[in-house]
């Protein structure tokens, strides 16, 4: 898949979660353009890095949502989502954090950081599909996105 058609970058290291999260998505035709990134460092390549021809990837690399972990291998979500908000070409892409941590200072330091949402993931799969259900249709379908995105 070329990054250019991604609607949805999950970021996910469990596979299990990531699994169930692209489930339900598909359920509802929401993930017919997913990517799916299993560490940090891997999202941080994808996102940032400059393609081979030297062309800078955010000419390409424009998803509707970033669904992200916070517990990764290598670098973690917070780090992510430090640089994407960051950076003037990723910093209007929402990010979701998606995550088992219910720590107030993992959900302070999202919001102060720039997150779009905070969702702690729940642990039965039918809670947890109707989670990832409407946060695919709040996003891809009612959101309007920045103009400046």
């Amino acid at each position: 898949m070329e990054p250019f058609e991604i609607e949805i970058l999950l970021v996910e290291d469990n596979p299990h979660e990531a699994e169930l999260t692209i489930r339900s998505l598909k359920r509802h035709h929401l993930a017919n353009k997913l990517k799916l990134i299993d560490d940090g460092a891997d999202a941080i390549d994808f996102i940032f890095s400059e393609n081979k021809d030297g062309t800078d990837p955010k000419n390409m690399f424009n998803p509707k949502l970033v669904l992200l972990d916070l517990k990764l291998p290598r670098v973690d979500g917070l780090e992510i989502l430090r640089r994407m908000k960051a950076d003037e070409r990723t910093k209007y892409i929402p990010v979701v954090i998606l995550t088992s941590s219910k720590e107030e200072k993992d959900i302070i330091d999202s919001y102060q950081l720039g997150a779009n949402s905070y969702i702690v993931k729940p642990v039965n799969f039918q809670s947890f599909s109707k989670v990832v259900e409407e946060l695919g249709l709040y996003w891809l379908v009612l959101n309007q996105p920045s103009p400046k995105y």
